[in-house]
Order: C-alpha cells, then structure tokens, then sequence
C-alpha cells in the first residue's frame, strides 16, 4: 500500500509543539515496519529515513491551514507520487485533495484524520463553536469546511469515543452521513516518554505539578491561572509552566496575542516556574522526570491531549477537570469539578505516598496499548 501522509505543520520551528507531526513522526515508520510504503508531506522530513519525503508548504495562519490548500501543489503532488491512500491531517482539506486527485487522474482513498475539532458539545448536547477557529465570526464556516471534509472523506479517523461522539453529531446536523467509514484510533505515545513506574518517587510532602499545554485562551488557559494560584498558596505544591512556542511570528501574535499574555501572568504568581524545552525533546523528558503530576487543560473540546499522554507515560498522574475525552481517560479520581476538588487531589499526591504510586501506575499503564507499533494495526486496517 502507498500512503502519501498530508501534514499541516503550523511551526516548522517549534516541531514538539505540533502534535500532528510528532504523531506522524512516530506512526509513519510503524507504518514501513508493516510493510507500507509511506511518503509524508509536510515543511520538514519525518526523522525516519525509510519513509519518503515531499517538501510542502507550512500555513501562515490556521485559517489558511483550512481555506489556503493550495489546488496547483496538490494535482502535482498526486501525479508525482501516485498514491493509494490520501491520509488528510487537516480534515477541511479533503475536498481539495478529492479535486486534486480527480484532475491528477488519481485513484485513492481519503482518510481524513480529525486531529483537531472546531466545535465541542455541551453536557447538554448543544454546540459550541471553538473560538479559537471564530476570529471575525468564521466560525461556522470552518464548521461547514469540517463537514465538507467529512463528506470528502472515504475513511475518517478520530482518537476517542469522545471524539467520535461529537464528530458523529456534527456531521448529522450538517447532513453528513459517517456510517461505517467512522473509526476510532488512539495516537501513539513517544518511545523516549516512557519510564518505568517502579522507577518513579513519591513526593514524599511537596509535589511539583507540570502544565506542559498550549498558553492559548481557548485551551482555558484563565481558568488554569486561577487553579495556579490556589494550588501554589493552599498545597504543598509548586507549578512548572511550559513555554512550549518561544517567539512567535508578528502575524501569529496579531491573530492571537494570548499566549504570550499568559505566559506574562503566570510568570508573575510566586510558586509557578517558566521553562522551555527549547525543541528539545530530551529536555523535555528531563523537564517530565522532574516533576511529580501533570495538569490537563481547561480546554472544553478536548478530544485527546498529546501532552496528558506525555505525563502518564512518564509515569506522572494527571489530574484534570471532568469534561470530554479527560474524563473519559483520566483515573476518576483524579478528576475534580471544582478548584476546592483540585487542591484536594494535589494536596493527596503531594502527602500520601501509597495513592500517589497506585496512580503513577495506572498513569503509565494507561498508555500501555499506544506504543506506535500496536496503533499502526488499527490505523492501517481503518484505512484499507
């Protein structure tokens, strides 16, 4: 089989910043192991050497990402590489990639992976537009771009029952039918991110917790702010923050100043710390090993966290707010509805060195059935 692997990398220079690619990073050489012959497109070759590489444009912008496919490079792309299975990282591309392959005279099937969601659902069931995705009210434009991708879609692909739940009542209320071509497939955890639990210390009476999550406003990032604070004050508890982008791009902050706006305030509350991987991912590892628990996002559309994975590989427990795919994921009693909650659980791992093991294990065993080798398996036969 020949996977031609459609990457929309929105920072070529902050690559562990980008989940997209660190999963196609990893799930591409699963994929040659298996016999697959795997070209991925994209700004920057993917760090193994068996798999193909086709330089690609990297979007200024996330609304370019969605708008901006860039019909010339994609019939070109088709007709070089001639592939059997289109995989369409950014979902609201797949019509254009179905024209390309059209004109290129192509026959291929189209996976779109639905790595990001413009939209969540209420406890309710009523939908919300990501305001991250409604800048000058484009919101329900990408809505409908996302269900036109959907109908683009021979195979679609989504991390979590949770999110295959939304997706599934996004796409009926746009009359969209999935059917059978809808599948769950976890992303795959990062080898170097993965330590043994019995090699993990409690904290033994003060903790050190890691947000190791975007600083962007609509990731809930106030609300993290909030907790920051209570926990740093009312725990034996000190914060490390990740700064996980740097310098942005002067288009990038004009988009979207919160990032740094954040990372400003979280900087200024006495306990928290700042620090930077500096794109290094063993940095980041030794950054992971120092801590003792991570802190998932306040994000409402959360359909899976590269970051929470991260932690609980590593062994850390993760607490979290008890919303979408967390609390489909996290251990229950890691997850709180209130900061008063919050403060509990943290104060728990920080003192009591018995429940603070049992949830380092069942952090890292959460993780165990995401090696790239056991997702590669489910992945290639979705895309079949």
């Amino acid at each position: 089989m020949r996977v031609l692997y459609l990457l929309n990398v929105s920072n070529a220079s902050r690559l562990n910043a980008d989940s997209g690619f660190t999963f196609a990073d990893l799930l591409a050489p699963a994929m040659t192991d298996a016999g697959v012959e795997v070209t991925v497109a994209s700004p920057v070759p993917a760090g193994d050497a068996r798999v193909h590489f086709a330089p690609s444009f990297s979007p200024s912008t996330k609304y370019r990402a969605r708008f901006d496919p860039g019909m010339d490079a994609l019939v070109a792309l088709m007709r070089e590489r001639r592939p059997e299975v289109v995989v369409a990282n950014q979902v609201e591309a797949a019509p254009a990639v179905r024209a390309a392959l059209l004109e290129a005279g192509v026959d291929a099937r189209i996976a779109g992976y639905c790595h990001y969601l413009p939209f969540s659902f209420t406890g309710n069931g009523k939908l919300e537009l990501d305001p991250a995705m409604n800048d000058g009210g484009l919101g329900r434009s990408v809505l409908l771009a996302f269900a036109a991708g959907l109908a683009a879609c021979d195979r679609v692909l989504v991390h979590s029952s949770t999110a295959a739940s939304w997706v599934t009542a996004a796409a009926a209320r746009t009359s969209v039918e999935l059917g059978e071509k809808l599948h769950v497939v976890p992303a795959p955890r990062d080898g170097l991110l993965v330590r043994d639990p019995t090699d993990v210390t409690p904290p033994g009476g003060r903790a050190t917790g890691i947000y190791n999550h975007r600083l962007y406003a609509h990731y809930g990032t106030a609300r993290f702010t909030q907790l920051a604070r209570r926990l740093v004050t009312e725990a034996p508890v000190r914060l490390t923050v990740m700064d996980l982008f740097g310098t942005r791009s002067p288009e990038r902050i004009r988009l979207d100043p919160s990032p740094e706006r954040h990372l400003e305030e979280l900087a200024a509350v006495d306990g928290v710390a700042v620090a930077s991987d500096q794109d290094d991912r063993v940095r980041y590892r030794n950054l992971l090993a120092g801590a003792h628990f991570g802190i998932a996002p306040f994000r409402p559309g959360c359909p899976w966290s590269m970051s929470v994975i991260d932690c609980q590989a590593m062994g850390l427990p993760v607490i979290g707010p008890r919303t979408g795919w967390l609390a489909e994921h996290i251990d229950s009693e890691l997850l709180f509805d209130t900061d008063d909650q919050a403060v509990q659980i943290a104060e728990r791992l920080a003192t009591d060195p018995e429940f603070y093991l049992v949830h380092a294990k069942r952090a890292h065993a959460s993780t165990a059935d995401l090696t790239p080798a056991k997702v590669a398996a489910p992945y290639l036969e979705a895309i079949a």
